[in-house]
């Protein structure tokens, strides 16, 4: 008996050690969905759609540090010459992965790991470039986003179009 009461009292006060912890880590969500959203609105160029989802004071930051952000006004400019220079632009649904975290501080983010695919106008050469984006949010409205990727080979292929072959 002694034992078995033992043993109760060590399982209670293992229990009452290890409080429960919030859950910090989802891979679904209301946000993960205005991620999946910022995708295909930016392969359909739903300009109109995509803005919204964006609080007004959002900053992006596409391959540049912080002090380099832009508003997503800017960044749709960008995703708009993306359109103009290729035929065709997707994701690979099959490479796709998305979380949310909250963090330490209370912050909601949502990651975003895929494979980005375009065809290039110009030459009909294909691309296929591994990316992440990251974006905080805030009352369901994106607030930072960061977003990461290597576009070498796209920039050496529009230097030999502008480039007269020897």
């Amino acid at each position: 008996m002694k034992k078995v009461f033992y043993a109760l009292f060590a399982v209670m006060l293992f229990a009452a050690c290890n409080p429960k912890q919030p859950v910090r880590y989802f891979s679904a969500s209301p946000e993960i969905e205005i991620t999946k959203s910022t995708l295909k609105h930016y392969v359909d160029a739903n300009w109109d759609a995509l803005k919204p989802l964006y609080a007004d004071t959002a900053k992006v930051m596409n391959n540049v540090p912080d002090v380099k952000g832009v508003s997503i006004d800017v960044a749709i400019k960008d995703y708009m010459q993306d359109h103009e220079l290729f035929s065709s632009i997707s994701y690979a649904a099959d490479e796709d992965f998305f979380e949310m975290v909250v963090t330490d501080e209370g912050e909601t983010w949502v990651n975003y790991w895929g494979l980005w695919k375009g065809t290039l106008k110009a030459s009909g050469e294909e691309f296929e470039i591994p990316l992440h984006i990251t974006q905080q949010f805030e009352n369901q409205k994106i607030v930072r986003e960061h977003g990461y990727w290597n576009s070498s080979a796209i920039a050496l292929a529009l230097a030999k179009q502008e480039s007269p072959t020897p």
